[in-house]
């Protein structure tokens, strides 16, 4: 298959014969449909120069086709590395141009709104950011670009930026893994910037469950930085409300208990639904976990009921991991400050014995999910 591989090579140049180009193209394309195809693509790193270079070709379906080969090839650990780490230069084929890294490529035709494969690099940038070694290096590179992580927010939270119908949405998986790197988090949460403001409004963004996956996952990773808890949970950004309201239904609830949830949960419309996916909602319940490491934030979320909530999510829900992320948390919240008896509940060392209870009781909800 590699010999075979290497003779496409002639026809996918820019220049090559239209008609030549196309058929190798969808040939390549092909190959990409199996895991046999992605390893022997992902080993001919002059083929991958060129898919990259092809992006830019003239001819939009040569160019849509290149760029759904590079989603299909990073989505493949192994072939994300090979494309991240190519020497340009050195694996650029004879008589072509060398394109730029290949995230800096995504994020030019992300960044153009007249784009037709905007969509297609979010996806390539989302699986090329994806496994946890590879981040540090995908951050190090947009940080050495003309893009910045402000201009990535801006397009990511403008309506419609893109002209030709490319949505954007798998910018918000892109933050998700990105927003692993302290760099990344740093940027985020800086308390001059409004970033995590700016995305708060997605988690309940109805359109795409991608973009609103990507945003909650963001936000999880946001609440393991202690230090912020205060600050999300305060007036300036007031992230409890925004976790919560995508877990509560349309239950009634009497004037007292109204009355001490936050504003934006009081008496909400009979046709409000819940998170329909489960994953979403077991990082929801997962951040807010994280905010009730301490015991004043245990004490601010209990006096805004948020036991209510979670009491009729518990009663309504039928996943089993979100289930047991449901209870972990209203565990926590029930008991009292005598009964925990601990100022930050991450400093407890939880025996070893009950370590392995948790891991073993974690791959049988795997089993059954």
């Amino acid at each position: 298959m590699s010999e075979a591989i290497k003779e496409l090579l002639q026809f996918l140049q820019i220049g090559a014969r239209l008609d030549l180009k196309a058929i190798a193209v969808e040939h390549v394309l092909g190959l990409t449909g199996s895991a046999d195809g992605v390893a022997a693509l992902t080993d001919t790193h002059q083929l991958l120069v060129s898919l990259i270079s092809l992006m830019g070709d003239n001819s939009v379906p040569i160019s849509k086709d290149a760029s759904l080969c590079l989603v299909n090839i990073s989505a493949n650990e192994k072939g994300a590395a090979a494309l991240l780490n190519l020497d340009m230069k050195q694996d650029c084929p004879p008589l072509q141009k060398s394109p730029e890294n290949i995230v800096k490529e995504t994020l030019r035709y992300i960044f153009d709104p007249q784009s037709y494969i905007a969509d297609h690099c979010c996806m390539i940038l989302s699986n090329m950011s994806r496994p946890s070694h590879l981040i540090e290096k995908v951050v190090d590179v947009i940080e050495e670009s003309e893009r910045t992580f402000d201009e990535i927010i801006n397009i990511f939270t403008k309506n419609q930026y893109n002209k030709n119908g490319s949505k954007l949405h798998y910018l918000g998986p892109v933050l998700s893994n990105l927003s692993q790197s302290h760099r990344a988090r740093k940027y985020i949460l800086d308390k001059n910037k409004c970033v995590i403001q700016r995305l708060l409004p997605f988690t309940v963004y109805k359109d795409s469950l991608v973009r609103r996956g990507g945003v909650v996952g963001t936000i999880k990773n946001c609440c393991f930085d202690e230090d912020f808890h205060e600050w999300l949970l305060g007036e300036d950004v007031d992230i409890l409300p925004r976790l919560l309201l995508p877990l509560a239904g349309n239950e009634e609830f009497d004037e007292e208990d109204n009355d001490k949830l936050p504003l934006e949960l009081q008496y909400l419309p009979e046709d409000k639904v819940r998170e329909e996916d489960p994953d979403i909602r077991c990082i929801l319940l997962e951040a807010i976990t994280q905010l009730v490491a301490k015991k004043p934030n245990r004490e601010f979320i209990r006096d805004k009921n948020t036991y209510i909530i979670l009491r009729e999510l518990h009663k309504w829900e039928k996943d089993k991991k979100a289930l047991a992320a449901c209870e972990n948390l209203v565990d926590i919240l029930i008991r009292t400050e005598d009964e925990i008896d601990a100022e930050n509940l991450k400093n407890l060392e939880i025996p070893l014995d009950m370590q392995n209870n948790f891991k073993k009781m974690d791959e049988e909800m795997l089993k059954d999910s």
